[in-house]
Order: C-alpha cells, then sequence, then structure tokens
C-alpha cells in the first residue's frame, strides 16, 4: 500500500471510496454515522487543498484515503475523560476503503506515526469495526467527545507510552 497526498483530480476516485464505506458501515449495522452527505464533495476537496487528505494505493488504484490533521483539533477541546498528554497532536478522520483491501487501519495508523508521536481518533458508539481496528493497534479509549452537531463518539489516542506496535 503506497501513501500519498490526494491531488483535487483524484476527487472522483476518492467518493465512491466513502459509499463503498457507508455500504459496508450499514452491513454491520452502523446506520447512524455517515448519513448520505458526509462526507460532502466539498469538505474533502479542503481537505486536500490544506495538504490533510491522503490517498493509499493498491495495483495504480486509490484503495482508501483518509484525513490527518496536526494541531488542535475544535472538538476535542472537551473531553469526557482525559487524553494521554497536551503535546500537539495529529487526529485521523474519514478513514475509509473500498472494502477490497486489507490491513487499511494498521497501514494509515503506521503512516501517521511516522508524522507525529501522537495521535488522536475518535469513531461512532455503532462501528464495532473501527472501534476493534483502534484498540488492536493499541490506542486507548479515552472516553468520549461530542462532534458539531452534538452527537458522541468514542474516543482514543495514543501516544508513545501506551504504544502496542
Amino acid at each position: 500500500m503506497i501513501i500519498t497526498p490526494a491531488n483535487a483530480s483524484d476527487i472522483n476516485e476518492i467518493m465512491p471510496i466513502y459509499e463503498a464505506a457507508k455500504e459496508f458501515m450499514r452491513s454491520y449495522g452502523n446506520t447512524r454515522q455517515w448519513n448520505s452527505a458526509y462526507p460532502a464533495r466539498e469538505l474533502i476537496l479542503s481537505d486536500i487543498a490544506a495538504g490533510n487528505f491522503y490517498k493509499m494505493t493498491e495495483n495504480d488504484k486509490i484503495a482508501a484515503c483518509f484525513t490527518l490533521i496536526i494541531g488542535d483539533d475544535p472538538t476535542y477541546k472537551i473531553i469526557e475523560g482525559s487524553w494521554s498528554s497536551d503535546k500537539t497532536y495529529g487526529t485521523i478522520h474519514r478513514l475509509a476503503s473500498n472494502g477490497k483491501a486489507r490491513g487499511v487501519a494498521a497501514a494509515c495508523f503506521d503512516f501517521c506515526r511516522t508524522k507525529i508521536e501522537y495521535l488522536r481518533i475518535d469513531t461512532h458508539e455503532d462501528n464495532f469495526p473501527m472501534q476493534k481496528a483502534i484498540l488492536n493497534y493499541g490506542f486507548r479509549r479515552c472516553d468520549s467527545i461530542h462532534i458539531v452537531d452534538g452527537s458522541p463518539r468514542i474516543a482514543y489516542d495514543l501516544y508513545a507510552t501506551n504504544a502496542l506496535v
């Protein structure tokens, strides 16, 4: 799996990955996390323009994608629980795959750890496959945060002192 920054010209190959991810989530009973309008094309293009969006290619095709934002995430300022550190962190958002590639989450997490030593991520309470991938990698459950619309998300972090890998 090759991970590189995405370009705006990749958008037509990226958006179907999110549709496949939503279909996968629905098949596991996660009907509330990403609605039909999320993530919006404009949001992904904004992430790309900011240099925060990455594509994961396999056999010269985009198989997965994610956003990595280094610095404060406003939704992470208030947490029910506590983070492992107050250090600068990277937040992983919108990780999705085409459903065919294997090892996507671990490859994403490995890549992100090369960019910054302290990572944070959150997911919906109904997203059991993502929760499993996050915990299996060594992230620590920190409790919960609330996203912009007020709905809760399970929050995790991974710092050098609590990493398993």
